[in-house]
């Protein structure tokens, strides 16, 4: 077996005792269908195997997928050689599970993609760079565009923290875990999600400045009518996007198609 591929963002995690911590913060019961993004060496699918009833792996490396199935022998494990970001999750069971050591380069397209997904997951459980981590699930006052976009659509919680000397070769940064339970409802309806979406994407356009002026530049108006918006939505101009809440962005949606 040839090293880690760092083209590929792999560090090797072997600890069994993280990878058995990670695996059950995913709540898995014995009828769940399990998908692993990037199994790498298959030391966290050996553990997803002994509490699931099926683990379906998405690896991008042939020569990892290759060997993956010849470790697990009379497993029930389903080993596909693709980009998840191209994968069909249309094609997996109602209410499956995600777990994953994903590579930090493509944390946010991960998220996005089983987030907005018409076959949402359950539940995942995705190990991330621990400042992305904390992103996602953040509050008023630190949101960030990522949050909200993935708050919008699941519950957040941080799980297990995971510092670099735990991985082969050790990352620059520690990692935790984010755990993300699916909404029965989204936050914002179906019908609202495209007109949110660019309200709140014009609000982080430029968000070191206030909101008056980043939602001004970013919905091309200008800042009297971006302030009135606001004050309509019961906003302050004078906050930042880092600072307004979903429910506060979905008043200045509103407001501004009122």
């Amino acid at each position: 077996m040839k090293g880690p591929k760092k083209e590929l963002g792999q560090h090797w995690l072997t600890d069994r005792h993280i990878l058995g911590t990670i695996a059950d913060e995913a709540e898995i019961q014995q009828a769940d269908t399990v998908l692993e993004i990037g199994p790498g060496l298959g030391t966290l699918t050996s553990e997803l195997l002994s509490r699931a009833w099926k683990v379906i792996a998405v690896e991008f490396d042939p020569e990892l997928a290759a060997k993956l199935p010849g470790q697990f022998p009379g497993k029930n494990l389903t080993v596909t050689t693709a980009d998840i970001l191209s994968f069909d999750l249309d094609d997996l069971p109602k209410d499956y599970v995600v777990v994953a050591n994903v590579p930090y380069y493509i944390t946010s397209k991960i998220v996005q993609k089983l987030m907005i997904a018409r076959n949402k997951p359950r539940i995942a459980v995705l190990l991330v760079q621990k400042e992305v981590a904390e992103r996602i699930a953040a509050g008023p006052g630190d949101l960030s565009l990522l949050g909200i976009s993935a708050q919008v659509y699941a519950e957040t919680e941080l799980g297990i923290e995971v510092p670099k000397r735990f991985f082969t070769p050790p990352p620059k940064v520690d990692s935790q875990v984010i755990v993300l339970r699916t909404r029965s409802e989204p936050l914002v309806p179906n019908e609202e999600e495209r007109q949110f979406f660019r309200v709140v994407k014009a609000g982080f356009s430029e968000k070191r400045k206030k909101l008056r002026s980043s939602l001004a530049g970013g919905l091309g108006i200008e800042k009297a009518e971006s302030e009135a918006l606001l004050m309509r939505a019961g906003v302050s101009p004078d906050v930042r996007a880092e600072d307004v809440s979903i429910d506060d962005w979905l008043r200045l949606m509103r407001s501004l198609n009122a």
